[in-house]
């Protein structure tokens, strides 16, 4: 993105409106080219020409390759951001860290797992942290860099950028992460939950039809994340989807980190999973465990796993009734495990009612791991192209924009 000028202000301000509609439907996917701008918006060829012309000259959309046509001269591909222009994301676990470097388009590059401790607090966790998005950034040419975006473990006031009382962050409860990621590499931040960004990744590789979805994470703990009209859905405070606290009839009254009982993380997450076999006599100490017990056909593995998906699906079950998605997602490490996978598609086909299910699709994400550092990613330069905006008179918030069409 170029520096914008007091001149290009003033002259943005007479079409800021038809800007923010033409990077809206390109962001959605609904429009692809000058041609199919023109026709969606009822403008003059002329007009959209000179709108997207500026767009592409401060870098807020870029044109590349040519549409197949029946005829005539091929026409440019339109997409979101400068072709060069990049935001680094990091996905953050207890113990280890997912880092790599994000493209407009929902692309990926140079990502790499590094060890990480969470508990270490947050000013010493994130000097370190920052020491490796930096390398990344000016490996891949530090001027480019457009934000940085981070997926985090724990509730997230998006609007103040904090972690909110956290079970598994000590000292992270109101730290201002983003404003300190700001600081730091002086462009805009994107910080969410991991469930958000995993929703978010994921939807920037799904077809255009799927636009309403909900994303589970399924590790130590359980989180979602809902797409409604393919944007992402945070709901009135910012927590919806926060099904782990739940509560069910097969959890009794087994204390959960909140501090009530009986929640659907006592029975379902991989923190449990590790108890409940602990418990059995089995040698776990952390959800990798678990999923190498299960890889290699442990009975008692096994059922434990087949029954946290039964857990997990009866809860599910309820939501997908009441949303009507057209998909659900599962992410982290227990979606790896195909008796967990197959317990929570069989609930829910039990449970939901057949119309809900006719046409919903059930399945892993195909971002894999990936799928909260791409989310964080997108959020990052989704916030840049909201800065940008603003500073050419149009206001367009990053929460109005979808994610970003699949790629190809």
């Amino acid at each position: 993105m170029t520096e914008i000028s007091a001149r290009d202000r003033r002259a943005a301000r007479g079409t800021s409106s038809l800007a923010a509609q033409v990077l809206e439907l390109v962001a959605s996917g609904k429009a692809s080219s000058r041609a199919e701008l023109a026709a969606q918006l009822g403008a003059a060829a002329s007009t959209i020409s000179l709108t997207v012309g500026q767009l592409v000259e401060r870098g807020l959309v870029a044109e590349e390759g040519t549409h197949s046509s029946t005829g005539g001269r091929p026409r440019k591909a339109l997409r979101l951001g400068g072709t060069d222009e990049f935001a680094v994301a990091a996905d953050l676990g207890g113990s280890h860290v997912r880092v790599g470097v994000v493209l407009p388009g929902g692309g990926r590059a140079e990502v790499s797992t590094v060890p990480f401790d969470i508990g270490d607090g947050p000013e010493a966790a994130l000097n370190r942290l920052a020491a490796t998005l930096e390398e990344l950034a000016d490996r891949r040419g530090r001027p480019l860099l457009r934000g940085v975006g981070l997926s985090l473990p724990g509730p997230v006031d998006v609007e103040s950028g904090t972690v909110v009382l956290p079970s598994r962050m000590p000292g992270w409860n109101r730290f201002p992460v983003t404003a300190w990621l700001e600081e730091r590499f002086g462009v805009p931040a994107g910080v969410d939950n991991d469930a958000n960004c995993m929703a978010m990744g994921e939807q920037s590789v799904r077809p255009a039809a799927h636009r309403q979805s909900i994303m589970v994470k399924i590790g130590s703990a359980i989180g979602s994340g809902i797409v409604v009209d393919g944007r992402l859905y945070r709901g009135a405070t910012g927590v919806a989807g926060d099904i782990t606290h739940s509560r069910i009839d097969g959890a009794a009254d087994i204390p959960c980190s909140c501090g009530n009982t009986g929640c659907l993380e006592t029975v379902a997450s991989g923190a449990a999973l590790v108890r409940i076999l602990r418990e059995r006599g089995a040698d776990v100490t952390r959800p990798e465990d678990v999923v190498r017990l299960a890889r290699d056909a442990d009975p008692e593995a096994t059922r434990a796993v087949r029954r946290a998906g039964d857990h997990l699906g009866r809860v599910l079950a309820a939501n997908v009734n009441f949303f009507n998605p057209d998909a659900v997602y599962l992410g982290g490490l227990l979606s790896t495990l195909e008796p967990f996978v197959a317990a929570v598609r069989s609930q829910l086909y039990e449970s939901c009612h057949p119309l809900v299910t006719e046409h919903l699709t059930i399945e892993r994400a195909l971002l894999g791991a990936d799928a909260g550092l791409v989310g964080a990613g997108q959020f990052a330069l989704q916030r840049a192209l909201a800065r940008a905006l603003r500073e050419v008179g149009t206001d367009l918030g990053p929460d109005r924009f979808p994610a970003p069409p699949r790629t190809v």
